[in-house]
């Protein structure tokens, strides 16, 4: 069975010219579908998931066959799943990255992949602590617009919106070559500086406010603050509002608070800012502006009349239907926040993918992010998944400690409903049965493809001897201690832990920068005893009852001490698009340690189980 391609009767055609330096490589013909046929087309692939899985897998084996890593393992060109799960381990990215480095270094053999490599996408680095090399081809670009085209067609269905713009923090990160000429930069990066994608993207009514030079600006908190002023100035054509995290939304609508006024004389005298000394953003940026008094007072009254800036997204940008990002996993503690700032609109949860490459699409926008599933397009790459089970005495619900059984990796159309697997990824890019380390649960099947829930990472994060809590684990207990600030109107803006042995025996640590220094001491001294009692663990419970572990730490920190640590991950290359708060900090992560210890202005150990 061919994998199904889009309807060609009521489409357009655009032809795209794939281009390097002055010269054109190739002439790329891509299909504009309705969001009608986009839909029709995903209810085609997913009727028949197993079959198109394994028509995938054999064009995925095809075009890689004379890859290095394939024929290292013999499989001798064959392309039926059997031989492929046979013959190829399971891995991780230690087990490829020499080879991503050859690449990198210049070698122009076909090492992973069956097509030289041109470039290379850099993860974030907050989850492992440090960035990761992946390859990045057409292929990828390909399943990227399907992935977002799909979700676009869905959400339009039930919040269709009309030839506008959206208002999208987006931000490049630095390009640079590797020593093999490699360009190498973040995946966001390699997206929006293609115009196939970016064509894309105009199809499906997603044009950004801002030019392209405030996205790719080299200073993110000049390019903020001109995401926001273009925004405003378009403010009655924006349709909804977006950026690939919800952290990132946040932090733009929690730097709106700080900038409105000088916005809003931006706008009145068509000058902008001082503050912007970026040639290139000042030039771009000045042609769209224009002095527009009344706009102006408009806005300055809006954030006037505001309370606590409480539904100023609707307020400001009257058209708006929704607020767009992902919002699980390590974003959660950000939702709720970000609806004090959405106010009556909706928040919706963006498609499910890593920089490794992509998984599912949103298909059911209705659902608040805590429940959102992502639908698998069986096209877009091979999926297995590896059974996890806790063993008894371990299934305690709020719990995620990763004491997992392991069984033998079943296929996409083999999981079942209510169970929990580890996702593994064979793709167009490299890849092949990739452990990506998140842990999803099958909350029910689209046609015949999965549609999953994703719980969490399976890296652990808090570990001293036989412990095991990871990052929902923290994230509920952050969440149940929080809850005391309540009265006193104070919110946990942001955290992270720390495992301290520098003492006998070790402790956790969990840093807070709060919204504010009202809480009292008898308040923060309750946190630490709810942060520390809410670590459900066996292992932790045990050991801190027999002392094995010491008490738990709570350690304040000053405001503005996560975007300390954010200007780090900048400064590194990378882009603020990307960066996700690490919820764990090695003693190895020197740096951010640094920061984090000099903004501490106040400590509380627990006296949960006894001093």
């Amino acid at each position: 069975m061919e994998i199904p391609m889009p309807s060609s009767s009521p489409t357009r055609e655009i032809l795209f010219n794939t281009i390097a330096g002055d010269k054109v490589l190739k002439q790329v013909r891509m299909t504009i579908c309705s969001s009608d046929e986009i839909i029709d087309e995903f209810e085609l692939l997913t009727r028949n998931a197993g079959r198109v899985q394994q028509d995938t897998l054999r064009k995925i084996l095809e075009l890689n066959a004379d890859s290095e890593y394939l024929n290292r393992f013999n499989l001798e060109r064959r392309t039926d799943s059997k031989s492929f799960k046979s013959c190829i381990p399971l891995c991780v990215h230690s087990d490829i990255e020499s080879y991503i480095q050859r690449i990198a270094d210049g070698d122009n053999s076909l090492v992973l992949s069956g097509k030289p490599i041109t470039s290379l996408s850099v993860s974030s680095g907050t989850t492992q602590g440090k960035p990761k090399l992946l390859l990045f081809n057409d292929e990828l670009l390909d399943s990227t617009i399907q992935i977002f085209r799909t979700s676009y067609a869905f959400r339009n269905r039930e919040y269709p919106i009309g030839n506008g713009k959206a208002l999208q923090f987006v931000y490049g990160s630095k390009q640079v070559f590797t020593q093999g000429g490699i360009l190498a930069t973040t995946a966001t990066t390699n997206l929006y500086r293609s115009s196939r994608f970016k064509e894309a993207m105009k199809d499906i009514m997603s044009q950004c406010c801002s030019p392209d030079e405030v996205i790719f600006g080299p200073d993110f908190h000049q390019s903020l603050y001109c995401h926001l002023l273009c925004g405003l100035i378009y403010s009655d054509e924006v349709q909804f509002v977006f950026s690939p995290f919800a952290h990132s939304l946040v932090h733009a609508f929690h730097t709106l608070e700080e900038v409105w006024e000088d916005l809003c004389a931006d706008i009145r005298h068509g000058v902008l800012s001082k503050r912007i000394t970026t040639p290139s953003i000042r030039q771009a940026v000045s042609k769209i502006l224009r002095p527009n008094p009344e706009l102006a007072s408009s806005i300055y009254n809006k954030c006037q009349n505001l309370s606590s800036w409480y539904g100023v997204i609707p307020a400001l940008w009257p058209n708006a239907k929704y607020i767009y990002g992902i919002m699980t996993g390590s974003m959660e503690p950000y939702l709720k926040k970000l609806r004090h700032y959405a106010g009556h609109l909706p928040l919706m949860s963006a498609d499910y993918g890593a920089s490794e490459g992509w998984v599912g699409s949103n298909v059911n926008p209705t659902l608040p992010p805590e429940e959102v599933t992502y639908a698998v397009l069986p096209n877009i790459a091979y999926f297995e998944f590896i059974p996890l089970e806790k063993p008894k005495g371990e299934e305690m619900e709020n719990s995620s400690s990763i004491h997992y059984i392991e069984s033998e990796p079943v296929g996409l159309t083999e999981v079942e409903v209510g169970k929990i697997y580890e996702v593994v990824i064979t793709n167009f890019a490299g890849l092949y049965r990739y452990r990506l380390g998140d842990i999803v649960k099958i909350a029910g099947f689209h046609n015949s493809t999965p549609e999953l829930q994703f719980i969490c990472r399976r890296s652990l994060v808090l570990s001293i001897n036989i412990d095991k809590n990871t990052e929902k684990d923290l994230q509920l207990a952050v969440e149940e201690a929080e809850k005391l600030l309540a009265e006193e109107k104070v919110e946990v803006v942001d955290f992270t832990s720390l495992v301290d042995r520098s003492s006998d025996p070790g402790h956790y640590v969990i840093f807070w920068e709060l919204s504010s220094g009202n809480a009292s001491e008898e308040v923060l001294s309750s946190c630490a005893n709810s942060l520390d009692l809410t670590f459900v663990d066996a292992g932790y419970v045990g050991s801190r009852k027999i002392k094995t572990i010491g008490a738990l730490e709570l350690r304040v920190l000053r405001k503005g001490t996560f975007g300390q640590v954010m200007n780090h991950y900048l400064s590194l290359g990378g882009a603020v698009s990307q960066f996700k708060t690490p919820r764990f900090v090695s003693q190895s992560n020197s740096k951010v340690l640094q920061i984090l210890n000099r903004n501490v202005t106040q400590s509380y150990f627990s006296t949960a189980y006894g001093i």
